[in-house]
């Protein structure tokens, strides 16, 4: 379960918790401040969730205006397409519309490598570069095919698992 704070801009007025748009809305419309106007303004602090939905909302700009899309986001989206998400909205910089957008708007490839060195010796293994006589392959230069690799790939860290990735 993901749990936000709502954060007024108002110093005279009292935030709040809540775990979805509904409630949100709810504690919002509510909320008075010492002199019993209502509070307009809140920031949008993340409190407790996964790793994944830290990196999430992070990447998604998180704000009042799009709380509703946010949690739809972390409650149907998978794995893979949150990463993929953060990957191009929150590395690469691409723009998104938190009312429509949808987790295969952008087109991502994620390798599970630890280097780009391990990402070229996996391209030989399944061919990428055509078959490779077992007499040369001793003298393949991986670490030249990785430099090669980090023109059109970036590393990252999400949620604390490392990923290679390219835009294309």
């Amino acid at each position: 379960m993901t749990t936000l704070f709502a954060q007024p801009y108002d110093i005279s007025a009292s935030g709040f918790y809540f775990d979805n748009a509904e409630d949100y809305l709810k504690q919002a419309k509510a909320n008075r401040n010492d002199y019993n106007q209502p509070v307009e303004e809140y920031e949008i602090q993340f409190i407790e969730g996964e790793s994944i939905d830290v990196a999430l909302a992070h990447a998604w700009g998180l704000s009042q205006c799009s709380l509703e899309s946010f949690f739809k986001a972390t409650e149907d989206w998978e794995l893979h397409e949150k990463q993929c998400f953060i990957i191009a909205v929150g590395e690469v910089g691409y723009d998104f519309d938190p009312q429509t957008v949808k987790p295969d708007d952008f087109e991502v490839i994620i390798y599970h490598c630890d280097t780009l060195r391990e990402l070229a010796e996996q391209f030989v293994d399944e061919g990428y570069y055509g078959d490779i006589p077992s007499s040369l392959a001793n003298y393949i230069d991986y670490d030249a095919m990785a430099y090669d690799l980090s023109m059109d790939h970036s590393e990252v860290t999400i949620a604390g698992k490392y990923f290679i990735y390219t835009c294309p």
